[in-house]
């Protein structure tokens, strides 16, 4: 009986650590309210308070609108968590939703002011045709000349080597070997070598190294010769590689006010080039995203592949607004 109920009040002391230890997690989006799908853009800075009637735990959502709360407390089937979302340019929203089992959507909807709606109304700066220009770093091989040398080789055909090497392959007759070295300069390559021989006893001669192919800044050419004296044309390309900047065009997606688009990760120097009442502008996005006609932001997928959203400020409108 005493070991029973040691064992029992084990098992209950874990059983209680496993409970106090146990978290649930909750996982949602918050994102605009709109009836048009493409109008529901993520919402980052969300202040996000849930309660479980045990304990509280705040958060706030990302940039891509996801937000993420434990709550260290045991939830019991049935019962209720309650979570308030609070911005400063959407109405407050609460929800309260039933152990969480699922996926969670909050749909926060805009604050319109009416003053930004009658400055949104009477807008005079008009933007129109936007493109995303941005450079990416490329490599490139510019050829810059070729390199043309020969080489001859004096022998005397039909010597026995007495083993005493330079020998021909299979040891039998004299040979004499000659050596060129080649050097494409600073910051050059040689590329596509050839090395023949083109004159004497062509089939009695050997060239190393025999794969030339091979692209570098140097190499040494050896000639063998075990028969009368030959001579060998070696020539190459010398090449310069350089990195450039590639410019490439983007073309964003409008949806309401918000401008839309993507950008790979080594995209470098974006900019926007709108018309701007009219008038074909350049605007340089930089670091800090600053445009006079839109406030913009950025965040970042697993891929690194970076998500622009632009909203027009109070005073512009897109000239031909799109759904």
């Amino acid at each position: 009986m005493v070991v029973l109920i040691a064992a029992a009040a084990a098992l209950a002391a874990w059983g209680v650590r496993y409970a106090r230890n146990r978290t649930t997690v909750l996982r949602g989006a918050v994102i605009t309210a709109s009836d048009d799908p493409r109008k529901q853009l993520p919402v980052a800075g969300v202040e996000i308070t849930a309660t479980d009637g045990f304990s509280v735990v705040r958060s706030v959502s990302d940039s891509s609108g996801l937000f993420v709360i434990r709550l260290h407390k045991r939830l019991f089937r049935g019962r209720l968590v309650s979570l308030r979302f609070r911005h400063m340019d959407y109405e407050p929203l609460k929800l309260d939703i039933p152990t969480p089992n699922k996926l969670y959507l909050a749909q926060m909807m805009p604050i319109r002011r009416q003053g930004q709606v009658l400055t949104r109304s009477l807008a005079t700066q008009t933007v129109n045709n936007p493109v995303v220009r941005y450079s990416i770093k490329t490599a490139a091989v510019a050829n810059i000349g070729s390199l043309v040398r020969t080489l001859e080789v004096e022998n005397k055909g039909g010597v026995p080597c007495s083993e005493r090497p330079p020998c021909s392959p299979d040891g039998k007759w004299k040979a004499t070997m000659r050596s060129l070295p080649l050097d494409a300069g600073s910051g050059n390559e040689l590329r596509n070598f050839r090395a023949s021989c083109i004159a004497g006893p062509c089939p009695f001669t050997m060239i190393e190294p025999s794969d030339l192919a091979q692209a570098g800044t140097s190499i040494r050419v050896t000639a063998t010769v075990w028969s009368d004296t030959a001579t060998f044309l070696i020539e190459a390309e010398v090449a310069r590689p350089m990195v450039s900047d590639l410019v490439r065009n983007s073309y964003p997606v409008v949806f309401g006010d918000a401008l839309n688009f993507t950008l790979p990760p080594s995209a470098e120097g974006v900019s926007l080039q709108a018309e701007l009442n009219g008038e074909s502008i350049v605007f340089p996005l930089g670091p800090a995203l600053i445009l006079s006609w839109a406030d913009c932001g950025v965040r970042a997928n697993t891929d690194q592949t970076r998500v622009y959203r632009c909203t027009l400020k109070p005073g512009y409108r897109w000239l031909h607004p799109t759904s």
